[in-house]
């Protein structure tokens, strides 16, 4: 399982958090993998997955890292629940160096705990074993495609051709998403997030703004869309995409978010399916 969701990730269908175990969002890489090689979905790992996803990728699947100053540098914070607390900080940095790292190599918390026992992940020189990952090659996307019945979000190139897939929150029953056409207008990096009450039955009575960093409300990277207050952003807690709602907008992991936002332009078709 692990093999598969690590070259899942390589070859461009994101199984959200690499943890080891099958879950809905592996299930979904699966499928999507399947669908564009042309094998049938099963959204199970067999020897005919494995074999075609080591075709592509070589290279082993866990590396050692030396933790580096800057990954023990923080500012760390906890970061409060409710958003008025969350305005009175001045960034909402990472919680912890273990929680840095684990994003950092697009794995679970636990995961990156498990295979580093007892290790102190504060500690700058530590030798540590993560997931070997490979910088993104994706080509640059003429068009987004938000599947909201499978919570999924398809990156496609000029030709039509699907070169990456990412599981994603897309909205719920009483905050839908909306339906339709719309565009990329401008891709925030690091964003604050800026809370107005005003036609909502949800959240604090007054505007807030909430301090940019990873663990606010719409985590690192912010892609506004056409429509008011609609976009593509990230998440404080990425081992919920896909398992939650949200209150309109399209939620990826913050490293699927950062990775879509930069083959992404102002002008790029965002189709609400």
């Amino acid at each position: 399982m692990l093999k598969a969701q690590i070259l899942l990730d390589r070859v461009g269908h994101s199984p959200g958090v690499i943890d080891g175990m099958m879950g809905s969002n592996t299930k979904r890489a699966i499928r999507a993998y399947q669908r564009a090689r042309g094998m049938a979905e099963t959204g199970a790992v067999g020897p005919d997955l494995l074999a075609a996803l080591q075709s592509e990728h070589e290279g082993p699947l866990l590396v050692r890292y030396e933790i580096s100053a800057e990954d023990v540098a923080g500012p760390f914070v906890s970061v409060p629940s409710d958003m008025t607390s969350q305005s009175k900080l001045d960034r909402l940095g990472f919680e912890s160096p273990a929680e840095g790292l684990a994003e950092k190599f697009h794995m679970s918390q636990a995961f990156l705990k498990s295979l580093n026992p007892g290790v102190n992940f504060g500690e700058a020189g530590t030798t540590i074993l993560v997931v070997a990952n490979q910088p993104s090659d994706l080509p640059k996307v003429a068009k987004v495609e938000i599947d909201k019945a499978a919570s999924e979000v398809r990156a496609l190139d000029g030709n039509g051709k699907i070169v990456a897939t990412y599981p994603a929150t897309v909205g719920s029953g009483t905050f839908p998403s909306p339906n339709g056409t719309m565009e990329v207008r401008a891709i925030a990096p690091d964003p604050k997030y800026y809370f107005d009450p005003s036609g909502r039955d949800w959240g604090p009575d007054r505007n807030l703004t909430i301090a940019a960093g990873p663990n606010n409300p719409v985590g690192g990277t912010w892609i506004d869309l056409s429509k008011e207050g609609y976009g593509i952003h990230g998440t404080p807690d990425p081992a919920l995409i896909g398992k939650t709602a949200s209150h309109g907008c399209v939620r990826l992991t913050n490293w699927d978010a950062e990775e879509l936002a930069r083959a992404v332009e102002p002008g790029t078709k965002v189709v609400f399916l």
